[in-house]
């Protein structure tokens, strides 16, 4: 099967190339998910379009089991500031998180299911907005699962690109893969006045500066030391002059976990953090946004991955996880069937290329393994139910 995916080594990057040429933002994938179903519909699937919102959802075979492989197809409102002859041609939009990949190796992987003969059924999952919410806050992935993506799926299993191990790696655990994700709105009043009399105000800035020590103190101080946890400001908005205080400070940040327990009691640390305001004569105004749940790797779909795997790379290849609470709405799936996603490694040796990042980009001798690993993991679990 490996060789068989590096004899579509030409075709891999020739879709990957063309995706990172034209990246498209979340619930916006107009253009890529076009592509990706007319391919799918070439192929013989069975292909709905405008899934969750704008995925593509498409079945290859018929009947029970069922196995669904997920890729992501949103980009990122980045610059690219590479020299690569394939760069963004939409400015400001940029591929920086692998999505082009994710989506040439499934197109990649359905092409050689289509040549396959199993029981069951593949359904490959295309998937709009991993990286941002819509209007209310929900991702791509709840969307879909909304719209019915979901319905009837036995084990779901992707893949992500990792630009910190080398081509030929893979890494793969069971448990926590990723942390859950929540956003956070803060805002400290107090009463504004003249800056040089600040025994007449109730300064917000002065308060909020207490606020931002008890949030900073949350991880170290209110949690175990044996919980995953972050808690981060990423915006503080306040005043317009230097000689006038504000009434109020504004305030966004995010929060991450792997276990429920801890999410609510972070959210009873930053209510607590923000009351301080009170107890100093101001006031405040919090809320959540609930974000994806931590991914959750089952035991099951790790093992169909790791079989696969070791077959085409050899046992030495397939590393441990990195420890990290990096969000990924996956998880949402795999709250709705057990599933799986490794990391693939893709790093270009001598220059790294860091994720979210204008200067991001893989080696693309990568993408016939991933595709090669989604299509074995397949057809070991259809094949042997």
């Amino acid at each position: 099967m490996l060789d068989k995916a590096r004899r579509m080594q030409g075709q891999l990057v020739e879709w990957r190339r063309d995706f990172h040429m034209h990246p498209e933002l979340g619930f916006r994938e107009t253009r890529t998910s076009t592509i990706v179903a007319e391919v799918l519909e070439k192929l013989g699937c069975r292909v709905h379009r405008n899934v969750g919102k704008s995925g593509v959802v498409a079945d290859l075979g018929t009947g029970k089991p069922m196995i669904a492989i997920r890729a992501d197809m949103d980009a990122l409102p980045i610059r690219e500031t590479n020299e690569a002859p394939y760069i963004s041609q939409n400015p400001g939009v940029m591929h920086a998180c692998g999505h082009d990949a994710h989506t040439a190796m499934l197109l990649g992987a359905a092409t050689l299911l289509a040549e396959e003969k199993f029981p069951g059924t593949v359904r490959f999952l295309f998937q709009p907005s991993e990286e941002a919410g819509d209007n209310e806050g929900i991702s791509g992935a709840p969307r879909m699962i909304q719209d019915g993506a979901m319905a009837g799926v036995d084990m779901v299993i992707a893949l992500h690109v990792d630009p910190a191990t080398p081509v030929g790696d893979i890494r793969l655990e069971s448990g926590p893969a990723s942390g859950g994700v929540d956003s956070w709105f803060g805002r400290v009043i107090g009463k504004g006045g003249h800056g040089a009399h600040p025994h007449e105000t109730i300064d917000p800035i002065f308060i909020s500066a207490h606020v931002i020590f008890a949030l900073n103190g949350i991880v170290s101080r209110r949690l175990h030391p044996f919980s995953p946890a972050v808690v981060s400001v990423g915006a503080i908005h306040a005043g317009q002059a230097e000689n006038v205080i504000p009434d109020q400070v504004d305030f966004a940040g995010t929060l991450r976990y792997t276990e429920r327990k801890v999410q609510e009691q972070i959210h009873a640390e930053i209510e607590r953090a923000f009351s301080l305001a009170r107890t100093l004569g101001g006031d405040y105004e919090l809320r959540f946004e609930i974000g994806t749940p931590p991914m959750q790797n089952h035991p099951a779909a790790v093992e169909l991955i790791r079989l696969a795997a070791a077959d085409l790379l050899g046992e030495a290849h397939i590393l441990p996880f990195k420890k990290e609470l990096g969000a990924e709405d996956f998880g949402c799936f795999s709250e709705v069937a057990p599933g799986a996603m490794f990391a693939l490694g893709t790093r270009i040796e001598g220059d790294q290329r860091y994720g979210h990042n204008p200067r991001f980009d893989i080696d693309e001798r990568a993408l016939p393994i991933g595709a090669a690993i989604l299509v074995e993991a397949v057809l070991r679990f259809l094949r042997l139910k």
